[in-house]
């Protein structure tokens, strides 16, 4: 069975999940992050980082 990509809403210290799935993909590396592991995300961006590398990656682009 295929991996599905989820749809999620995040908010802060929690997300919410719009439209079921495996995985988000990060938005600096599009690497896959299964649900279970997701902790680094951006609220206002509405993003999610693969770990606190592609958070700092981004934060010095945006900034």
């Amino acid at each position: 069975m295929g991996e599905v990509k989820a749809k999620i809403k995040y908010l802060p210290n929690t997300y919410e999940i719009l439209e079921k799935g495996d995985y988000v993909e990060c938005a600096v590396s599009n690497k896959k992050i299964p649900l279970e592991k997701l902790c680094y995300w951006n609220v206002e961006l509405q993003e999610a980082y693969f770990s606190p590398k592609e958070v700092s990656e981004r934060y010095k682009k945006i900034k």
